[in-house]
């Protein structure tokens, strides 16, 4: 999915679970794709939040049922 959804501290906090012989359960919301038409300004922080705000009941929803079916 590209360089910044890979080095998201997600990736590494999962590596060091492992690494500690934790369990490990996770996922991420990319909620700044950071894509503009030409000249307009770069994404805000609050369009950021927005976003997240604007996924959180999908993403809890399926979160709460894929943490019920382990």
């Amino acid at each position: 999915m590209g360089g910044d959804v890979v080095g998201m501290s997600t990736v590494q906090e999962v590596i060091a679970a492992v690494h500690m012989g934790l369990p490990v359960f996770a996922m991420s919301v990319v909620t700044d794709v950071g894509i503009r038409e030409e000249g307009e300004p770069p994404v805000s922080h609050d369009e950021v939040l927005q976003a997240a705000k604007k996924a959180e009941p999908r993403f809890k929803a399926l979160f709460c049922e894929l943490v019920a079916q382990l």
